[in-house]
């Protein structure tokens, strides 16, 4: 779970088809899946924020006390005359943060695939910071979309990727992300990357398994969603929400579990579920120094600095390409 405005934004501005598409290919595989980008309807996105405040839910938390502590420090790294690109921009709450303590900013692009999102966000920065160009791209950001350039001289470029966004993609699927980044900031550029770091397992696990039951009312509610979109007919009182933490992989997996053998149609087809059978909908993974380090040499970086709150549960990492200095 991570970044609800990137994701939410995303899922809002998907259609039907591709909805539709998702799961019959999901429920169609062997162990069933499905993608969690759909968490995010209206009703989830307010689960979501829900959770944000539960007391076991520390990544938001963490983020913010880290850019709050640190931003003057990130914005000297960073230097003068930045493009700020930012993926999945969303509300942009960091960005503010971020936006404010830079030197002379060329440009700030926010790139967002919901256009009411990125209009809404846009004109509220356009008023916030009247001397700072805003250039939206509508797209996803996984597209390698293309990048405007401003009238003023840029110096530098930077992307933006808050929240723990990275953690939903498999290894392979991360390196690309990254090597994409990468090729986006240019030679000189650089890449600022929200990471959920590893720690005692029991905090993990209570994140997403808090005491109230708001995470696993927030996982059923993507049945009810299907049910609705698609005219699916899950029984959601037929199966749960359980969330993993494995700590040999360094990730959560969240399933969601039928409670009996059952069988679930969309459209016309039907998929059986066995009693105890789980359907996979998200992973999250979390990562020490090693693995970043590991991971941005693999797509062709270096980690410069490292942020993080006081009890190093999470950092914001600064990574460079590896020509540079």
């Amino acid at each position: 779970m991570s970044a609800p405005t990137r994701l939410r934004h995303l899922v809002e501005a998907a259609s039907p088809a591709a909805l539709l598409a998702d799961t019959l290919a999901g429920l169609s595989r062997s162990p069933k899946s499905l993608p969690s980008r759909y968490f995010y309807d209206s009703r989830g996105s307010a689960l979501f924020e829900r959770i944000c405040e539960t007391p076991e839910y520390y990544l938001t938390r963490c983020e913010l006390a880290i850019m709050n502590d640190h931003v003057t420090e990130m914005a000297a790294a960073l230097g003068p005359g930045l493009r700020l690109v930012e993926f999945g921009s969303g509300s942009g709450e960091k960005t503010r943060r971020l936006l404010s303590a830079l030197e002379r900013p060329a440009a700030y692009v926010p790139v967002e695939i919901s256009e009411d999102a990125l209009t809404a966000s846009s004109a509220a920065l356009r008023r916030e910071y009247p001397g700072l160009a805003v250039l939206p791209v509508q797209a996803d950001f996984t597209a390698g979309p293309a990048l405007p350039r401003p009238s003023a001289s840029v110096r530098r470029t930077a992307i933006y990727l808050a929240g723990s966004t990275l953690g939903n993609f498999a290894e392979t699927e991360a390196v690309a992300l990254l090597r994409q980044m990468r090729r986006a900031a240019g030679p000189e550029g650089a890449v600022l990357l929200g990471l959920d770091l590893k720690k005692d397992p029991a905090v993990i696990h209570a994140a997403y398994n808090d005491s109230e039951g708001i995470t696993a009312e927030f996982t059923l509610n993507l049945l009810s969603r299907l049910n609705r979109d698609l005219g699916a007919d899950f029984d959601t009182g037929q199966f749960f929400h359980r969330a993993v933490y494995r700590e040999a992989a360094g990730r959560i997996e969240t399933d969601i579990v039928s409670r009996r053998d059952q069988v679930v149609h969309v459209t016309d087809r039907g998929f059986h579920f066995a009693i105890g059978e789980a359907m996979r909908v998200e992973v999250s993974c979390k990562y020490d120094r090693g693995d970043a380090t590991r991971l941005a040499r693999a797509a062709g970086l270096q980690v410069q600095r490292w942020w993080t709150d006081a009890r190093d549960y999470f950092a914001v990492v600064l990574l460079v390409p590896q020509a540079a200095t």
